[in-house]
């Protein structure tokens, strides 16, 4: 029996940076979730990630990640992926030091 598809996102790491990244839907790349694609067609996804990682000059690593769709975009249903959409934890720096400059 066939797994049920879930939605998804694209998402990767910058080749040249190494920030988590996510395909947008006129495919270009955006370090914000809340603007990445969510793909709710198993067939749709295959060739969307298919089209990632084709992109060898600008991503590595591209895969597809389970989201819930909200009205804020989509969100992670893993914790793999919410930790590695707020970055590093080893300390602040990236996202994380720009988060804590906007706090501070």
């Amino acid at each position: 029996m066939p797994r049920e598809f879930h939605p998804k996102v694209v998402t990767a790491s910058d080749l040249l940076i190494g920030d988590v990244i996510y395909q947008t839907a006129d495919d270009s790349w955006t370090r914000e979730l809340a603007q990445a694609e969510i793909i709710t067609d198993e067939a749709h996804a295959q060739l969307r990630l298919l089209d990632a990682e084709r992109q060898v000059d600008r991503i590595v690593g591209a895969y597809l990640a389970d989201m819930r769709p909200t009205q804020a975009g989509p969100q992670p249903t893993h914790f793999r992926e919410e930790f590695r959409r707020t970055g590093p934890s080893n300390y602040a720096h990236g996202k994380q030091e720009m988060l804590a400059r906007h706090q501070g």
